[in-house]
């Protein structure tokens, strides 16, 4: 299966609010009904996306299924650390598309040297991010107090996800 990665632009803002709308994608976000977002709010969301390289939002496209999802990465570069994200629709799950989709992101991450270490906060009950999290490499740590508080926080470093990739 041929997955298309692609920076996000104002053609893909009408797939994100449908993912964004989806109350089974967002459940384990905290909006079992979705969100709610309109077209217009998503313009201005894209306005302030995908400027300079330290905040990079992808849209996921295969073939055979056309849009499936998002990735994206935000650097921090007081702390030397990449917030990451993930959500495919339903009938992209299960296919290989999140690991490959969020490998992009991490490798983009790390062949620029925007960060040391990566994170991701996956909703204590989403069995399916943390299979693909442990998948990629991504340990348990504390969560950083710099952080908003919350229960989770796995982290790969570049030193880890380097090794990995060989």
């Amino acid at each position: 299966m041929d997955i298309i990665i692609r920076e996000t632009k104002k053609e893909d803002l009408s797939n994100i609010m449908e993912l964004w709308n989806n109350g089974e994608v967002m459940h384990y976000v905290g909006f079992p009904n979705g969100l709610g977002i309109k077209l217009e709010e998503l313009e201005r969301w894209l306005s302030r996306v995908n400027q300079h390289e330290l905040r990079k939002h992808y849209s996921i496209y295969t073939e055979e299924l056309g849009y499936c999802g998002e990735t994206f990465y935000d650097i921090d570069t007081v702390h030397d650390l990449a917030t990451l994200d993930i959500k495919l629709f339903p009938k992209a799950q299960g296919k290989g598309i999140a690991s490959y989709a969020l490998s992009f992101a991490i490798t983009q991450v790390f062949e620029q040297n925007l960060a040391k270490r990566a994170y991701v906060d996956p909703n204590p009950e989403n069995k399916k991010a943390w299979k693909l999290y442990d998948k990629l490499g991504f340990i348990r740590k504390p969560r950083p107090d710099f952080l908003e508080p919350y229960d989770t926080y796995l982290e790969i470093t570049k030193e880890v996800w380097c090794k990995k990739e060989i």
